[in-house]
């Protein structure tokens, strides 16, 4: 039997032409113009579109609105379609198990059906959603990993610590062949504490001369500390030189003076859109990556398309995703902003200011939206901040809604202090503008509520209002 292999079932030479890497990008693509960068992406919709009305998923989704295959003939006619999030993908999976009904994979016989690589969400709070790549799609994704690394000075002679996650989820497998693919660095893939003990990562750190750590900060943070105990400090003996990671609202100062003044880059993406948007050697801004993505902000609460300042949620159309598992205004429910003018490096990309917070994680109180995620960069204002929190949320008796931000504290401060307990929910109150809680509990006393050793993504937030609340 003859069946294409993972390379065979795309155009490789195609791929890199359409998506390219390196100074191909930086000195080409990123310096086209606005008019050759919309005709490039508009290429790419009209082939999403074509295969997503072959899909039973979007048939049944856009159908529902009215529309027809005629009726969206450019990118300016994005608007027409509706907006869809986790929540449509995770009810085509409980209707249509195992894998749903928005994978396409009807349209080719088993023999001739291209390698597909599987993998899931973390699904901590239900059933995993499964996540699915064509060779061509994981190519692609591989590579804009790769493509921002290098524009944050990524270098050959590099050695590169990660901290992503392993197992069905898909991070710590597509940065690992990101850098095999696409860098010439050497690259060690440790993943969480759990799978690799933190102690362990830093004697590797250590032997191996380890140059650069990718990853999400808040564990990389949490690694600083570890080497400190045990007798090694970061900068001397551990002479990191970057960090390219996750860093959302984190105090970037905090990080880079923990890991003895390591270079900080934050990039952006979720399992379904790959990289979305990363920071330059400018780091004014996060450059989409408009060749492979196509970003709109939208109003949390209207879906109106959002042309201001304004913050407003991340909706994603994965242009390269034209064949297994299109991905066409995909709601991350991350917000984010535009952030407007020139660019230092003269490119054309569109930019915004990073994650901001999440709108399906938030708490509002008296009128006022909390986001848990925004909550790093003000608690990193206090000395005292060890660098790990998580919020609970409570409804009391008569109805009001309560946050307490669990706040772990420096070994040199005292826990059980409430004049300390007193100056952190001021400091937030008077941030936030509504009355915030404060609890202390020693360095440590969060990692079993945020599950910072195991996961990719530590928990922010403990809703423990009935369900149906705000």
């Amino acid at each position: 039997m003859s069946f294409p292999h993972y390379f065979e079932s795309f155009d490789y030479a195609q791929m890199l032409r359409d998506f390219p890497v390196g100074d191909a990008f930086t000195a080409g693509f990123a310096l086209r113009s606005r008019d050759e960068i919309h005709a490039h992406q508009n290429r790419l919709f009209m082939q999403c579109m074509a295969r997503a009305w072959e899909i039973p998923f979007y048939q049944r989704l856009w159908s529902a609105q009215g529309l027809t295959p005629t009726d969206v003939r450019s990118l300016e006619d994005i608007g027409r379609l509706p907006i869809f999030g986790k929540s449509d993908l995770m009810q085509s999976l409980a209707e249509h198990p195992p894998y749903g009904d928005y994978h396409g994979w009807d349209r080719w016989p088993i023999a001739q059906r291209p390698v597909t690589v599987v993998h899931t969400t973390s699904g901590t709070t239900g059933r995993p959603q499964v996540v699915l790549f064509s060779p061509k799609s994981r190519e692609v994704q591989a590579l804009l990993v790769a493509r921002i690394w290098r524009m944050q000075g990524l270098q050959p002679a590099d050695v590169v610590h990660s901290v992503y996650g392993h197992g069905m989820i898909n991070g710590g497998h597509f940065v690992r062949e990101a850098a095999l693919h696409y860098t010439n660095c050497l690259f060690l893939s440790a993943g969480t504490g759990k799978e690799t003990r933190s102690v362990t990562q830093i004697e590797l750190m250590r032997d191996m001369r380890v140059t650069v750590i990718v990853g999400f900060v808040d564990y990389i943070r949490q690694l600083a500390e570890t080497a400190r105990g045990m007798g090694l400090e970061p900068g001397r003996d551990l002479p990191i030189r970057a960090i390219f990671g996750h860093v959302g609202r984190e105090s970037r100062a905090v990080l880079s003076a923990a890991w003895g003044g390591a270079e900080i880059y934050d990039w952006y993406g979720v399992a379904d859109t790959g990289p979305i948007a990363a920071e330059g050697p400018d780091r004014d801004g996060m450059y989409v990556m408009e060749d492979a993505q196509y970003l709109e902000l939208v109003d949390e609460q209207t879906g109106a398309i959002i042309d201001d300042e304004r913050p407003g949620d991340m909706v994603v159309t994965s242009l390269y995703r034209d064949d297994v598992y299109p991905l066409i205004r995909f709601n991350t429910h991350d917000l984010s902003a535009w952030k407007r003018g020139s660019s230092a490096l003269d490119f054309n990309l569109q930019r915004t200011v990073g994650v901001l917070g999440r709108s399906d994680n938030m708490v509002k109180l008296r009128g006022i939206n909390v986001y848990p995620l925004a909550l790093a960069a003000i608690l990193n204002e206090h000395p005292a901040f060890a660098g790990e929190y998580i919020c609970r949320a409570v409804r009391d008796a008569s109805g009001r809604d309560e946050l307490t931000v669990i706040i772990e504290v420096r070994h040199t401060a005292d826990p059980n202090s409430s004049e300390l307990a007193a100056a952190f929910a001021a400091l937030l109150t008077r941030r936030v503008g509504v009355d915030i809680r404060a609890a202390l509990v020693p360095a440590g006393g969060t990692a079993a509520l945020t599950q910072i050793d195991s996961r990719q993504k530590p928990v922010r937030l403990l809703d423990e209002r009935p369900k149906g609340g705000a």
